[in-house]
């Protein structure tokens, strides 16, 4: 067990802090640690009939346009309320029987973050109203079609993946 020893903020953003530290390994010796403090995020696989509806946006980091299961970063709420407002928002969609699958760690080397995955299915079709300055289309592919993007690299975002694979397999009864 790592204990800390001394804590320094190095940077405060709008979607996360940098923190860095001092720790005392088991061995008694000391070393440093960067943590990004991240206020956590959600994401749904959401089903329409016999298809998955994912999202496709340009991210900036990646500098190039991916395809993701609607998703978005808590906001002071609970997953399940940020679940089925970010869909509403990136897809238009509202959705039914949303249940929670598991919660998944993005880089638990360096992050805290922790990503709530739910699945669901689409009880209306709407009009998305993205938040401002975020372009997504939506795209709803089979789910043949989504494990082949999967396999082959096309879809490559690790929430998508971890939430597509694991809604996939309790729908077959696994």
């Amino acid at each position: 067990m790592e204990k800390e020893v001394e804590k320094k903020t190095i940077f405060r953003g709008n979607i996360l802090n940098i923190e860095k530290y001092k720790v005392k390994l088991i061995d008694n010796t000391i070393a440093s640690r960067e943590v990004a403090r991240f206020s956590g995020a959600v994401g749904v696989v959401l089903f329409s009939e016999n298809r998955i509806v994912l999202v496709e946006q340009f991210r900036f980091p990646l500098g190039e346009k991916i395809l993701e299961i609607p998703a978005g970063r808590l906001e002071n709420e609970e997953p399940l309320h940020c679940a089925t407002r970010e869909v509403k928002e990136e897809t238009g969609y509202s959705c039914k029987n949303i249940e929670k699958l598991t919660e998944i760690y993005t880089s638990p080397g360096f992050s805290d973050e922790v990503i709530h995955i739910f699945k669901a299915d689409v009880e209306d079709h709407g009009e998305p109203n993205p938040d401002p300055g975020e372009f997504v289309d939506v795209v709803e592919l089979s789910v043949e079609e989504c494990l082949k993007k999967i396999k082959n690299g096309d879809i490559k975002d690790s929430k998508t993946i971890a939430g597509i694979l694991f809604a996939v397999k309790l729908k077959e009864g696994d």
